[in-house]
């Protein structure tokens, strides 16, 4: 601050209120300080860049998890190939929940029919440290979005806007899920 509580050239110029600042403008930390036009613009394109990469994170959280439930459905279908008396008692206890022909099953609001049950897939204790790997980037990354979007610099929110957009388009595919 300069004298009065003006600013002063070439420190690091924040407010929080919303704000247009490109030069002297500075960002989490001191060395994150734009102290050109093409700093800032090098500044957004690093934002937009993180954004994307929160969405990458994501959508590899969720490609693991395929793979995580394919390993164990290969894992039960082994099982159930080794032992063929255990596959037919679970096919037996399946067929005994089932509603048989004509038959009415009431379902209130807390409870769901059992044939549309899902079953519950449990990773093993090395898939789950990579699970939660995932889930502490993931985590780390927004943050450091969120920090930034607190900046209330506009420049800042739309690069924020454009990288999750970008993100969303480029990672968000797999989410399309028919019937």
């Amino acid at each position: 601050m300069g004298p009065g509580g003006g600013y002063v050239p070439g420190n690091c110029r924040i407010s929080m209120l919303w704000n247009w600042y490109t030069i002297d403008s500075c960002f989490i930390a001191r060395g994150w300080h734009n102290r050109t036009k093409a700093g800032f613009a090098g500044s957004c394109i690093a934002v937009v860049a993180l954004c994307v990469f929160l969405e990458f994170l994501r959508r590899g959280q969720r490609e693991y998890d395929r793979l995580v439930m394919g390993n164990m459905a290969e894992r039960k279908k082994a099982a159930a190939t080794a032992d063929p008396d255990a596959a037919a008692a679970a096919a037996a206890a399946a067929a005994a929940v089932a509603p048989k022909d004509g038959e009415v099953v009431v379902v209130n609001a807390n409870q769901h029919p059992p044939v549309a049950r899902a079953k519950a897939i449990q990773p093993n204790v090395t898939e789950q440290l990579i699970r939660t790997a995932f889930y502490v980037l993931q985590f780390a990354v927004a943050y450091l979005i969120m920090l930034l979007a607190m900046y209330y610099n506009g420049y800042v929110i739309i690069c924020i806007l454009i990288g999750v957009f970008l993100g969303h388009f480029i990672f968000g595919f797999d989410n399309v899920i028919l019937g």
